[in-house]
């Protein structure tokens, strides 16, 4: 199973720690880990993340579009299960899966590292 590179996880630690989102557990984060529903990181937030890992990883954006992924936009009904039970219960992570379906994962930055070119 492929694992997360070492740049690409330190940079989402970082990130996160640098703009006080969520704390980020460096060995919870796999290629499956959703950007706005794991780590909370949705909205305006979203843009500059991708602006800033852009920068980081020199990558090409100019392709770049939300049409293929849905614009994350959050949820309501998640930050509330979220806020009431936690987030470390898998049972929590599926009734959140049900409610909102994430669509851009690590697996999509980690792509864009390989290639260059974040598509």
């Amino acid at each position: 199973m492929e694992e997360v590179l070492p740049p690409l996880k330190e940079f989402i630690v970082d990130y996160c720690d640098r703009y006080k989102l969520n704390h980020v557990d460096p060995g919870s984060l796999s290629l499956d880990t959703s950007i706005d529903l794991d780590l909370d990181i949705f909205d305006i937030e979203i843009d500059l993340f991708l602006a800033d890992f852009a920068d980081q990883f020199k990558l090409d954006q100019s392709k770049f579009s939300w049409y293929k992924y849905g614009y994350p936009k959050g949820s309501t009904r998640v930050r509330m299960i979220k806020l009431m039970f936690g987030y470390n219960s898998t049972w929590v992570k599926q009734l959140a899966q049900y409610c909102y379906k994430p669509k851009f994962k690590v697996r999509h930055l980690q792509d864009a590292v390989k290639t260059g070119r974040l598509v």
